[in-house]
């Protein structure tokens, strides 16, 4: 699906940079009217909704075949209202019916998202999430998922943090983390303590994120949790039996 059947959706960069800009202006001396015309935050925007609805769609048929689950897992996440259903479905169908042009639409949200890597991440947690929906992720969801992460300019080390709380590989829970295991006790905690603070979901409620960006740091923080005490509880017992 071309890029450019969303245009309907999209509006210019530069009228948007003009309305921040007179906002700001007119918020000094009007607080009010400076909150009325102040542009929406891009991951609130109808341009944002469109463009990860379809990179979705075509994320799921990387491996070949769009299941069912996959698609249901997407509608349960976003939470569309019923009359936003039939408009979502129709673009998730029309995108899903290839992977064509998918790198289009990675970079039109890291555009969107370009002051805001925390919530690239969240959108590539969001796929990933979709992906392991049937229990595995293919090799060619990987690919995908790793070519979305490079448009969003995510290292190779931070794509595989950040799959590790949704791909249970036989690895340890530093992975999670992303700490060594050799890192004192003291690192290891202010490490969970800012991937705490930097992922918990309150956070993204606060700004107004939407559905599927919470529920993906939900889970993530779940993951990180359990990665910490499972550490945790793991040096106790090398403790005790030292």
């Amino acid at each position: 699906m071309p890029l450019d059947c969303l245009a309907s959706f999209i509006k210019p960069a530069s009228e948007k940079g003009l309305r921040a800009r007179l906002a700001d202006f007119v918020g000094r001396w009007w607080p009010a009217l400076g909150d009325v015309i102040r542009p929406r935050p891009a991951h609130q925007t109808a341009a944002f909704s469109a463009a990860v609805i379809a990179l979705s769609a075509k994320m799921a048929k990387a491996d070949g075949v769009a299941v069912v689950v996959e698609c249901q897992t997407f509608e349960r996440f976003f939470e569309p209202t019923p009359d936003e259903l039939p408009r979502i479905r129709r673009l998730y169908d029309l995108a899903s019916q290839d992977t064509a042009g998918f790198e289009a639409y990675a970079e039109s949200i890291a555009r969107m998202l370009k002051d805001e890597p925390d919530l690239k991440v969240n959108v590539l947690e969001c796929l990933l999430m979709i992906a392991c929906a049937d229990g595995i992720l293919h090799p060619a969801e990987e690919a995908f998922l790793r070519t979305v992460g490079h448009a969003f300019d995510i290292s190779c080390e931070e794509f595989k943090r950040i799959r590790a709380p949704f791909v249970r590989d036989p690895e340890d829970p530093y992975d999670v983390l992303g700490v060594a295991p050799s890192a004192s006790h003291h690192e290891i905690r202010s490490r969970y303590i800012e991937l705490v603070q930097r992922f918990h979901p309150d956070r993204l409620m606060a700004r107004g994120a939407q559905a599927a960006l919470v529920k993906a740091a939900t889970v993530k923080l779940a993951a990180i949790n359990a990665a910490y005490e499972a550490i945790m509880s793991g040096r106790r017992v090398q403790g005790e039996s030292a």
